[in-house]
């Protein structure tokens, strides 16, 4: 293995960073994890005005007094449900509608015997709740013996259809073209959307379900539950395995843990860091959710993949200079390192973490190549137990979003022999922009990156891929030498002060203003307390 500097270095300063945040994450509570626990007890669907349920249970609850948030919903919720002696979801209903209050029914949990056996029924739901987890997972080991698994890097894509009926004919679709892996976004949720509003953001994306009528969002979880089951009737078909992957956008990472476990998803896009760097979502807020959703994933096994690291400009902009493309680079292979270092901390076991390979904008540089091949054997250096997964910008160069999809998928096939281990390669889909100029070669070139993928488009990205695969089975993946090796140190530097100055700064080092103070600029700020009281129905 060739030297490329540091690295062990690197990886202890963030394990010791990710063992102290880790700590104090999982010691905190938010909305987002009251409403995920609503979800494991059975609550679901929207109340009568259209609001999802859960939430709206949350919010009238948590907004009845201060106090109620650190000491957790699953208590005031099973005594209620004890009292009234109704179902989870009558009595959401009933609270979301206002006729029963869940701050009077908490405090009947002043007597001890009330609290007993509050306790002791919400001992009894999470209990069933992780049973269902369980089945999902041994049904999920059983369906793969039966089909078949892929070869790996499977080859995937985005399911771009924002309704359940569209989606599931393209899943179809898809699997009979050849993709493994099937990547569905969630909808962004009410509070993030509300928040951007607070903020003076427009909340784009965001669909209010009652606007929906009966028509589940596909990446809602009723909408995957029925993507699961297309999945599974198109993977028979084919006698292979095919993965549904999620993503979901900025404070749903508990509730997207909770529908991961529920409806077997076998890959989920969770990135804490890249939730405050490019999400503006507040540090202590972010890693609290990530930390409940890493004890989710952990019961339910799905593959969970921590990216290769956002890119990070804020201190150029308050130096006025701009860093060079391996200082970047750098950065965010430090967030990315932390952010693996932070699943290892909440008990993931190496075969359920995937690292990204390869930060989406460094294709765009001048020496991409050189530089894409550094960033990989640094990955490979730094993560010799885990599988690397590449996934293609969602964005690229706005006047030519083809040719920067091939530029892209050459680079990766340049750079594969050098990751070893893959788990996945996953295409980007772009909406169905024109070609530019009209031309046949753009018309041609842009149907590789539109929303039509032609099936030999995928064959010949396969066959690529794995060709690359191939190579690497021939040749020592840490072996480079020349520019690419004096990247590679350059990078691990970089790297190596960047999470020093995470160390003792904070967040400020790469979010490049003095948090305190401005914290209400974050998002979520306010809804992130340590917990007080509660009871872990989980434990």
């Amino acid at each position: 293995m060739t030297d490329l500097g540091p690295i062990d270095r690197l990886l202890e300063r963030a394990s010791t960073l990710a063992g102290a945040w880790g700590a104090r994450a999982r010691r905190s509570t938010t909305p987002g994890q009251e409403r995920a626990l609503l979800r494991l007890f059975g609550v679901h669907g929207l109340d009568r005005s259209g609001r999802p349920l859960a939430g709206a249970v949350v919010d009238r609850y948590v907004d009845g007094g201060p106090g109620r948030l650190a000491g957790g919903i699953a208590l005031p919720f099973t005594v209620a449900l004890l009292e009234y002696e109704i179902g989870a979801q009558e009595l959401a209903l009933e609270v979301a509608a206002g006729t029963i209050d869940l701050g009077l029914e908490a405090e009947l949990l002043e007597d001890p015997g009330r609290r007993a056996a509050a306790e002791v029924e919400a001992t009894r739901l999470g209990a069933i709740a992780s049973a269902r987890i369980d089945a999902n997972r041994t049904a999920r080991r059983e369906i793969l013996d039966l089909f078949g698994d892929a070869p790996t890097p499977w080859l995937g894509t985005a399911v771009p259809d924002p309704a359940v009926d569209d989606a599931r004919r393209t899943i179809a679709d898809l699997v009979r073209r050849g993709a493994d892996l099937l990547q569905v976004e969630i909808p962004m949720g009410r509070e993030l959307a509300t928040r951007l509003s607070e903020a003076g953001f427009e909340a784009l994306g965001f669909d209010p379900p009652a606007a929906a009528g009966d028509l589940a969002p596909a990446g809602s979880q009723r909408g995957l539950a029925v993507l699961r089951r297309a999945a599974d009737e198109a993977a028979a078909e084919r006698r292979r395995y095919v993965r549904l992957a999620t993503i979901a956008p900025g404070l749903a990472a508990p509730e997207q843990a909770v529908v991961a476990a529920f409806e077997r998803i076998d890959v989920a896009v969770a990135d804490a860091v890249v939730e405050i760097v490019d999400g503006q979502v507040d540090p202590d807020r972010a890693l609290a959710d990530h930390a409940f959703a890493l004890r989710l994933y952990r019961r339910g096994g799905p593959l969970v993949v921590v990216g290769a690291g956002p890119l990070v400009v804020a201190p150029d902009l308050a130096t006025g200079v701009p860093s060079s493309a391996v200082v970047r680079a750098g950065r965010a292979l430090a967030l990315q390192v932390l952010g693996v270092a932070l699943a290892r901390d909440a008990g993931l076991p190496a075969d359920q973490i995937v690292a990204g390979a390869l930060p989406g904008w460094s294709v765009e540089e001048s020496d991409a190549t050189t530089l894409a091949i550094a960033q990989i054997a640094v990955r490979r250096a730094l993560f010799p137990d885990l599988a690397l997964g590449f996934s293609e910008p969602a964005v690229h160069v706005v006047d030519r979003p083809a040719l920067a999809a091939r530029r892209w998928r050459s680079i990766v096939m340049a750079g594969l022999p050098f990751a070893g281990r893959t788990a996945f390669v996953a295409l980007a889909r772009s909406q169905g922009r024109e070609p530019v100029d009209g031309t046949a070669d753009d018309l041609a070139a842009d149907d590789l990156a539109g929303d039509d993928l032609a099936a030999d488009d995928l064959v010949a990205v396969r066959e690529g891929f794995a060709i690359a695969a191939g190579v690497a089975t021939a040749i020592d993946p840490g072996a480079i030498r020349g520019p690419a090796l004096d990247q590679a140190r350059d990078c691990v530097a970089a790297a190596v002060r960047t999470i020093e100055e995470l160390a003792e700064s904070g967040w400020q080092a790469v979010l490049g203003v003095p948090l305190e103070g401005s914290r209400r600029d974050l998002l979520g700020a306010d809804a992130v307390v340590e917990r007080s009281g509660g009871f872990d129905p989980l434990a």
